[in-house]
């Protein structure tokens, strides 16, 4: 399965919604409530999702250690992330960190368009 996407928010509502509306659109979304449990979905996955949307405040690890984390190996550093978050230099943040961001609140449109953009679509 190459349409699976790893949604790490620690708000359940966004989390949820996201990982809802992505599976009404054909792909196959999980979700994590920190970087802690995004890096133990990695390794524990039968298929590597082909995309990460990353929230970076979160308690537990947050998106940044998630993401330094991540890049420690090799197969889940090929694995683009988009940030999203409401942090007000999520632009700068992002470039150093991600192919592209996304900041809150997001629109669910513009979210499938990015989806669509990085991962291949169902």
């Amino acid at each position: 399965m190459d349409n699976v996407v790893l949604v790490v928010d620690d708000d359940r509502d966004i989390r949820d919604s996201v990982v809802e509306l992505l599976v009404e659109h054909g792909y196959h979304a999980v979700g994590a409530a920190n970087g802690r449990e995004a890096l133990a979905a990695l390794d524990t996955a039968e298929t590597l999702p082909s995309l990460i949307l990353l929230d970076l405040m979160m308690p537990v690890m947050d998106g940044l250690e998630f993401r330094a984390e991540q890049l420690k190996n090799a197969a889940w550093a090929r694995i683009p992330v988009v940030v999203i978050s409401a942090y007000g230099n999520v632009d700068a943040q992002a470039r150093e960190l991600a192919v592209d961001h996304m900041r809150k609140p997001i629109g669910m449109r513009s979210l499938i368009d990015k989806v669509r953009r990085y991962c291949p679509g169902p």
